[in-house]
């Protein structure tokens, strides 16, 4: 069982910045492919950025490529989202996703455990 919880959200003006963080339970979080993911009102969940269990792999979408940095901890079982230069449109529900299998692809990892999830606020 995975349980994540994240924080660090909040509102921000448009070209500003925020970090995103995820604190994970379970035995085998080093082995699991992490990722973010976002909902913004009106509309569907949106993946964001995964990262390979070692770190050593990124994936983003493109609209967040260059501002967004997806990062981790694994000693202290915690991913992070560095959102910087960021745009209303950015505006969401920011969720932090586990797929439970041990060193998957993080290419098409498969999430099965979600955080509560954290809301981002970017004004004009």
């Amino acid at each position: 069982q995975v349980q994540l919880v994240e924080s660090g959200g909040g509102l921000v003006q448009a070209g500003g910045s925020l970090r995103l963080s995820c604190a994970a339970s379970g035995r085998t979080f080093s082995e699991n492919t992490m990722g973010w993911f976002r909902q913004a009102p009106g509309k569907e969940r949106e993946f964001v950025a995964a990262i390979s269990w070692s770190g050593r792999n990124t994936h983003y979408r493109d609209s967040v490529k260059g501002r967004f940095t997806i990062s981790r901890d694994n000693p202290k079982k915690a991913v992070y989202l560095q959102m910087n230069s960021l745009k209303p449109e950015d505006t969401a529900v920011y969720y932090c996703a586990a797929d439970p299998s041990s060193y998957g692809s993080s290419k098409d990892p498969q999430f099965e455990y979600w955080g509560q999830g954290t809301l981002v606020t970017v004004s004009e």
